[in-house]
């Protein structure tokens, strides 16, 4: 069995630790683009529509002013989210160019 030596795991104060690449990144950032944008695209206008779908999800029937609620909660979300992403690649794009010099 071997033994650890955690002082070879300290750093220093002011090192970064670099953090080792997830094999699931690519598919998380695909995922953080998909979603939203689907779901920006699919959500009905019509409050409803909206109360309809969550009917069928659910089983649970809400009222329109709630169903009006809940889609403007969702095109929030989704377009925080969208934002979020897309700060995050222009981040990891400026960081690469080296910006700010």
């Amino acid at each position: 069995m071997k033994t650890c030596d955690c002082s070879q795991n300290e750093t220093r104060a002011g090192d970064s630790v670099r953090r080792p690449a997830s094999r699931w990144r690519p598919g998380g950032e695909i995922a953080g683009w998909i979603v939203p944008g689907a779901t920006l695209v699919l959500l009905p206008k019509c409050p409803a529509c909206v109360a309809a779908y969550v009917v069928l999800a659910t089983g649970i029937g809400i009222s329109l002013p709630a169903a009006t609620w809940l889609r403007t909660i969702l095109v929030m979300l989704c377009v925080a989210s969208l934002v979020f992403v897309a700060a995050r690649r222009l981040q990891r794009f400026m960081a690469r160019r080296g910006w700010p010099h």
